[in-house]
Formats: structure tokens, C-alpha cells, sequence
């Protein structure tokens, strides 16, 4: 049995409303893990006061700033390493997770996508384009979907989902916004379960067993 709570590197470039759906279950007691570190390319990521506010570190970190992807790559290790993430999870986080970084934390980096993977993933597939390409093809259901990241966008093994109808008169905004709160609870659930099997030593890649499992 590892002792210690959880410790998650969050990586986000937007506003941060993931975040803080991990931010408050922490601070109420019912996630059993501790943001240890929140990072966004973006200096001006809202993510980062949510941060701030909460007393969590912030690290602005970027290729364009570290000057190339070899630094940017190594200088992400060593925040990750310094602060000692045992997860890192992607909320919101626009860009490609280094190979490097992928490779060190196999098994421990969740992303959550606004949708119903391995339909519309990938890149290009991201924020109100996946609510339009859903709408666009006449589905009756969408919903969002933890998953485990490997080298390509939304590729990696799934870990949870959950399912959000899609309604008669639904715009691309009504759905988002439908699907982003099936997302505040699926992301600290997900992160939940992680703790549960990383406390017990064993192995945290569960295949999802069904969509609402």
C-alpha cells in the first residue's frame, strides 16, 4: 500500500473548468488526491489563476518558450519529476504530449475528450468542432470518454465513459455544454478509480466494460 495521497500534474490551455471540478473534490475530501502541480502553454490560461486561487503551483511551460521540442521535452520531465507527479492528467490540454514524457509516465496519463472515442478523435477533433461533427452526422447520443494517451491524439486505451442524449433543437454550444457537465464528474471519477488501483500497488490500465461503466 503506497501511503501518500495521489499526486497529479494537471496540463491545461484553457479555462480551466476540468480543473476545477478536480480542485474542489480534493478540497472537499472526496477525491483522495492532491494537484501537485497545474501547467498550460498558454500564459494566459484561466486554468492557472484557478491555481493560483487554490494555492497549487503554476507553471507556464511551452515549446515556443523552451525554444525547442527537445527542452520543451525535458524541462516538462523535470517539472513533472521535481514535483512529483505519480499522474498527469490533460484537461483541456490542446497540444501533443511529447514522446518522451509518454513513454516515462506510461500508464499514467489520462485525457478526457468531448466525445464518444473512437468516434470523432484525433487531430482536428477538438472543443465546438466535435459537438458540430456529432450534430452533422445525425447521432442520437454523445457524451465524453477518459482515456489513456499514447503517442497520437485520442488513441489511446479508453478508461471511462459516459453517454449525454443528443436532443431535438441541440446547436453545437447547447450540446457542449450538456456533454462539459457529464465531463466535471467523469474526470475526478476517473482520476478516483487511478487512485484506488495505484493505493493498491496494481495495475491502474482497466479496459473500459461499458459505456457507462
Amino acid at each position: 500500500m503506497k501511503p501518500d495521497l495521489l499526486r497529479v500534474a494537471v496540463m491545461a490551455s484553457g479555462s480551466g473548468t476540468n480543473l476545477q471540478s478536480i480542485l474542489d473534490r480534493c478540497r472537499d475530501g472526496r477525491l483522495k488526491a492532491v494537484v501537485c502541480v497545474v501547467i498550460s502553454n498558454n500564459s494566459d490560461s484561466y486554468a492557472l489563476e484557478r491555481a493560483r486561487r487554490e494555492g497549487v503551483e503554476t507553471v507556464h511551460w511551452s515549446e515556443k518558450k523552451a525554444g525547442s521540442a527537445k527542452a520543451f521535452a525535458d524541462g516538462l520531465l523535470a517539472i513533472l519529476r521535481r514535483t512529483g507527479a505519480d499522474l498527469i492528467v490533460l484537461a483541456g490540454y490542446m497540444k501533443l504530449v511529447p514522446i518522451e514524457v509518454v513513454a516515462a509516465y506510461q500508464g499514467r496519463i489520462l485525457n478526457i475528450h468531448p466525445a464518444l472515442l473512437p468516434k470523432y478523435g484525433g487531430k482536428g477533433f477538438y472543443g465546438i468542432k466535435v459537438h458540430e461533427a456529432v450534430l452533422a452526422a445525425g447521432d442520437t447520443e454523445s457524451g465524453a470518454t477518459v482515456h489513456f494517451v499514447d503517442a497520437e491524439y485520442d488513441r489511446g486505451p479508453a478508461f471511462l465513459q459516459r453517454t449525454v442524449p443528443v436532443l431535438p433543437g441541440d446547436t453545437p454550444d447547447t450540446l457542449r455544454e450538456r456533454v462539459l457537465a457529464v465531463e466535471h464528474e467523469l474526470l475526478p471519477d476517473a482520476i478516483a478509480k487511478f487512485a484506488e488501483h495505484y493505493q493498491r500497488g496494481s495495475n491502474a490500465r482497466i479496459e473500459m466494460k461499458s459505456p457507462n461503466h
